[in-house]
């Protein structure tokens, strides 16, 4: 393995991931869903991918994903939480944002 990838995958390891709120919003149904993730940068990857699957455990939004294709869902940043040291911590935030966020939108979880 060469020096340079080595250096490549050590800085992938140690790179700060961003932990937030997020919002789904499906333009074909004014429907809204409102989430939380330790890593903003990844979760749309990952919902989309268990849509495409059919596997989604929230129904509704599998439902308008089936109904509408991909085109009509669009993926937000809603709110970005600070760094925090420990996890517990910072779960019981995103938690608490998502909540408020949640209430806001009148929106269902994700």
């Amino acid at each position: 393995m060469t020096s340079a990838r080595k250096a490549a995958i050590a800085a992938y390891k140690e790179r700060k991931t961003i932990a937030g709120v997020f919002v789904i919003r499906c333009k074909a149904t004014s429907e809204i869903w409102v989430g939380q993730t330790p890593n903003l940068e990844k979760i749309q990857n990952r919902i989309w991918f268990t849509l495409r699957q059919g596997s989604h455990p929230c129904h509704s939004l599998q439902a308008a994903w089936s109904a509408h294709g991909p085109d009509s869902l669009t993926l937000e940043e809603c709110e970005r939480l600070e760094e925090e040291e420990v996890p517990y911590i910072r779960d019981a935030l995103l938690k608490e944002r998502a909540l408020h966020w949640r209430s806001r939108f009148n929106a269902e979880a994700v």
